[in-house]
């Protein structure tokens, strides 16, 4: 049975969080505020899914969470690191060796095979990849027969299971999604929300997700609601009736 409850409060022991977060955007009578102090913990070793209605602030969030944009005022961790202390460098640094990323659009480079693509940011890291790992992350993604592969030559479905396998590549201690299904058709959506539920449940790894669809949701342990930039409510072991019904309240 889904239940709503009352966000909890952030934690130390939280893959990321955020305090008294606020995101604003222009200057005066033009300016938008896009998150408007939040304090959110997103638990290590789960599944979170975040939704709302359009300019909610749902992407903003998963931006400033990632590292990918700063808040106006309050403090991001990622782990024990304040990031929002960070200079342009050292965040670039944190972003390559703790983060990973799954967009809508999947972003891999047209010259390179599946594996080169996966492969690509431990390389650029200099670092040797861990064999080992590199086949648990492509046999999980069922990927292994397409290894030698160039994007033009696979599926959409089969492009973002390499950016989802690339996410997974350098062991980050949290993958962020953004619409990482939009772009795809209900079968291969359908395979790649259940690669990050497996990702979760048998690789130790903790996950942020944005969506727009209930179906979607209801793959994570968790889903955050906002609205007008406000974290409204939260829903554990979502169903997708539950969480149409409540996107339906929030005015989604």
């Amino acid at each position: 049975m889904s239940t709503i409850v009352t966000p909890r409060p952030p934690t130390t022991t939280a893959a990321a969080r955020a305090e008294g977060v606020s995101k604003q955007y222009g200057e005066g009578d033009a300016a938008v505020m896009a998150l408007d102090d939040v304090s959110v913990g997103i638990n290590s070793g789960e599944f979170t899914a975040i939704m709302g209605p359009s300019g909610s602030g749902k992407s903003t969030l998963l931006h400033v969470l990632a590292g990918l944009d700063r808040p106006t005022s309050g403090t991001i961790h990622v782990g024990d690191v304040e990031i929002t202390r960070l200079n342009d460098k050292q965040l670039t640094l944190l972003r390559r060796d703790q983060i990973g990323f799954i967009f809508q659009a999947f972003n891999l480079l047209p010259t390179l095979t599946a594996a080169e693509n996966i492969r690509l940011p431990t390389k650029i890291a200099g670092r040797k990849m861990d064999d080992l790992w590199f086949q648990t992350v492509v046999d999980k993604v069922g990927l292994t027969e397409r290894l030698s592969h160039r994007p033009t030559e696979l599926s959409g479905g089969q492009q973002q299971r390499v950016a989802a396998a690339r996410a997974l590549a350098t062991r980050p201690a949290i993958v962020f999604a953004d619409e990482p299904t939009g772009a795809l058709d209900s079968h291969a959506g359908t395979e790649l929300l259940g690669f990050l539920r497996h990702a979760v449940d048998d690789l130790d790894q903790t996950v942020v997700m944005v969506t727009h669809d209930p179906k979607a949701a209801c793959y994570a342990d968790r889903v955050l609601f906002l609205s007008d930039g406000h974290i409204v409510d939260e829903m554990r072991d979502p169903r997708d009736d539950d969480v149409f019904d409540y996107l339906k309240h929030l005015g989604d």
